[in-house]
């Protein structure tokens, strides 16, 4: 893709990324989305043809992005229990350092606009934490319980955290919260 094509098609998707989780999708019009990527309407359509491609591909981009950043430094070597802390960890952070995309993921995860195609698709790069899921389940490490209730208590708990440490402006206080959050999680989940 060359330079110029990229640099249109990033300015309109940071800019529907800002617009969408400050306005939602029907506060934002493809009129606003393009005068604050700097291109004209015209331009937008060029690159996608509906509001509703532009939400997918952006819902695909920012749910790839967080995968890689969730991912980052997992050692398949180590116990369960310290993957589970460095994923948890990671989610947190991801999260904090980029509260923007985080809150568009939370705000139209569960959106009809979002394709199933592309929920799909974008639910691929996280085989990895289904099958670290699905090991624990296997072991035993995580007690009886229905793996999808389980992966969404750790979802939503992980985002209450982030959250919190957003709301609060207490980032100094990160690495504890997140610990105390994994050590509650951690302990729900625990085999009796």
């Amino acid at each position: 893709m060359d330079k110029q094509v990229k640099d249109k098609r990033t300015a309109i998707m940071d800019a529907a990324l800002n617009l969408f989780t400050e306005r939602g999708f029907h506060g934002t019009s493809t009129a606003q989305i393009s005068k604050d990527a700097g291109v004209a309407t015209g331009t937008l359509f060029n690159y996608f043809p509906t509001k509703e491609a532009l939400i997918n591909s952006l819902y695909f981009e920012v749910k790839g992005r967080l995968s890689i950043c969730i991912k980052e430094g997992l050692d398949s070597e180590a116990t369960f229990e310290t993957r589970m802390r460095k994923l948890w960890s990671n989610f947190v952070r991801c999260g904090v350092n980029n509260p923007e995309e985080f809150h568009f993921i939370g705000q139209f995860s569960s959106s009809p606009y979002i394709t199933k195609i592309t929920r799909e698709e974008a639910m691929k790069e996280y085989e990895s934490i289904r099958a670290l899921a699905k090991e624990g389940f296997g072991k035993r490490e995580i007690g009886n319980y229905s793996m999808e209730l389980a992966m969404m208590i750790f979802y939503q708990s992980s985002r209450a955290v982030v959250n919190l440490i957003l709301d609060s402006g207490r980032l100094q206080d990160m690495d504890e919260i997140i610990e105390e959050g994994f050590q509650i999680l951690w302990k729900g989940l625990a085999p009796e």
